[in-house]
């Protein structure tokens, strides 16, 4: 791709996973290089979110490069942080060069608590380390003039319904409701009401970005995947499959509707004719799907560094194959998406 070419405008949409959204991370370093690309919105959810309001809090700071940096040291804060955590590989995995904490005494132990006993039990003052990490990491008050427009997801717990928080409306309690699992935490009150993670939701949720967005080509990253070739066996991996499935679900629905749209002969006008003209793309790896849902709790910073790393191969990939497509066609095929219907 040639350093002239005329700059398009894109929307990003994050997906959540624990730190495995340090995949996103590698992915947004990469995309931050091209000038061409212009950031109008993003919508994220749990780690996407944090990716998000970190990087709009740095392009404020410094543009493009701000950004970058922001991100590097938000996920350095993450990983000294967890090497304090009692959630360690142990020397076994280390032994077999797993990234998993699956025979981490620690683990097994929370693992087993989690499914007898509530956060409310086990966490009864509601600490959460991330809170002073984003603290640290995020000028909340600088976000609510950010230029790029923010869409947080969080599932309110009474209604079931996903409510999406704006720039002006994030703070920290947000992003951790938003990153709220709902066995290892207690629901984040705001404004009087509980919410938990938003992938219950949208993981994350396009529809702000089809409304209120001028960008008609999103970028999806995608890091929980949505197809698994073997059969989950055991009580962890059944969890874990369970958990992607519902937090796809939403997501695939959106992208299913724009499909129809698409195929249909008259969309319509308006909102619906918005739909069927959006151009989507997606960058995603085999990866992730190799490894343990466990790890999603491992943030060693040799862990994700590598997470990074791929993120930006991959970018690198969809680039040279796809980024001339970026502002005219869409990359990612929804017309797969019509056989389920």
């Amino acid at each position: 791709m040639s350093f002239r070419r005329e700059s398009v405008l894109i929307d990003l949409a994050l997906q959540g996973g624990g730190s495995h959204g340090a995949f996103t991370w590698g992915v947004l370093d990469r995309l931050l290089e091209e000038p061409w690309l212009r950031i109008e919105a993003i919508s994220g959810t749990s780690a996407g979110a944090m990716n998000a309001a970190v990087l709009a809090d740095g392009w404020i700071a410094g543009g493009a490069e701000g950004a970058r940096a922001a991100l590097d040291a938000y996920w350095q804060r993450v990983s000294r942080a967890a090497a304090f955590s009692p959630l360690q590989r142990s020397p076994l995995d280390r032994l077999l060069g797993r990234w998993a904490l699956d025979t981490s005494p620690a683990y097994v132990a929370m693992d087993l608590m989690t499914r007898v006993l509530s956060p409310y039990d086990l966490n009864p003052l509601g600490i959460n380390p991330l809170r002073s990490i984003l603290d640290e990491s995020i000028d909340f008050e600088r976000i609510a003039r950010s230029p790029i427009k923010l869409f947080v997801t969080a599932t309110n717990v009474h209604t079931g319904r996903g409510r999406i928080f704006r720039n002006a409306e994030i703070t920290a309690d947000v992003l951790l409701a938003s990153a709220c699992l709902p066995t290892m935490f207690q629901a984040v009150e705001i404004d009087g009401e509980p919410y938990w993670d938003g992938g219950y939701a949208g993981n994350p949720t396009i529809t702000p970005l089809i409304r209120e967005s001028d960008s008609i080509d999103t970028i999806l990253v995608q890091i929980n995947p949505r197809e698994r070739v073997e059969t989950p066996r055991s009580a962890s991996e059944i969890l874990n499959r369970l958990n992607e499935i519902s937090f796809n679900s939403p997501l695939m629905k959106e992208l299913r509707m724009m499909a129809v749209l698409r195929e249909a002969a008259d969309p319509g006008s308006g909102e619906g004719a918005r739909w069927a003209k959006m151009r989507t793309h997606r960058i995603l790896t085999d990866m992730l799907a190799g490894l343990g849902a466990s790890s999603k709790l491992n943030a060693e910073w040799e862990f994700v560094t590598m997470l990074k790393n791929e993120g930006r191969k991959s970018t690198e990939e969809f680039l040279a194959a796809s980024g001339d497509d970026i502002g005219r066609r869409s990359t990612a095929d929804l017309s797969v998406l019509l056989a389920e219907c």
